[in-house]
This record gives structure tokens, C-alpha cells and sequence, in this order.
């Protein structure tokens, strides 16, 4: 069966969504904050691999675990729920199919309790 990453063609059009939800993520002023000290053309490439991995490509993530990552943030259900709102809008934006969105935001889901509160 084709993978989610196969079916919209891999890590380039991975990479397009990434920007357009980092777009979106840092106009929101809920979230926008986390990102105020962070290199973002790093952060792009390695949310671009990670989600790639999350959607059936290639494993080339090498970061820290996600409770590592999100360690002395003390990130909220509504920080939570709006980078899961924004990632919606953009794979929607780039016309993925809302039953792939639903098995994609299931995948975002089950890492909620490695994140918050950390």
C-alpha cells in the first residue's frame, strides 16, 4: 500500500507544507512565542524530515525525543490544539485528502502526552 509520503509526492511537497504551517503558526499569536529564539530555516528542515518519517518516508530524523524537545516549555491542550489546527489548514491547503488528514492528525495525537506539560 502507498504511503501517505509516496501518494503527495515525498519530502518536496512535505517541505511546502511545513512552510505554509510555519507561516500560518507564526502569525498565531497562541503559539508564536515558542518560536521567538529559534533559527527557522533549521527548525523548517527538521520538522520537514519529521514529518516525513510521521507519514511513511524515509527515517532521516535524528533529533531528540519529543519530550526532550518540548522540555520547559509547559506547552497547553490550546498551543497543542492550535499547531494540530494549523497543520489541518496546511495539508489542506496543499490538497491532501481529509481521510489522509484525519490518519496524519491521529499520528500528531498519539505524541500529545510526550509534549505537554513537559
Amino acid at each position: 500500500m502507498e504511503t501517505f509520503y509516496e501518494k503527495y509526492g515525498g519530502e518536496e511537497t512535505i517541505s511546502k507544507v511545513v512552510d505554509y504551517f510555519y507561516d500560518l503558526v507564526l502569525a498565531d499569536d497562541t503559539v508564536n512565542q515558542f518560536f521567538k529564539d529559534t533559527d527557522m530555516e533549521k527548525q523548517r528542515k527538521h520538522q520537514t524530515k519529521f514529518i516525513s518519517y510521521a507519514l511513511g518516508g524515509p527515517n532521516q530524523y535524528t533529533g531528540q525525543s519529543m519530550a526532550k524537545v518540548h522540555a520547559g516549555m509547559n506547552l497547553q491542550p490550546v498551543h497543542f490544539d492550535a499547531i494540530v489546527k494549523h497543520l489541518h489548514a496546511a495539508l489542506t491547503h496543499f490538497g491532501v485528502s481529509e481521510r489522509d488528514i484525519d490518519d496524519a492528525l491521529t499520528k500528531v495525537g498519539s505524541l500529545r502526552d510526550d509534549i505537554l506539560y513537559k
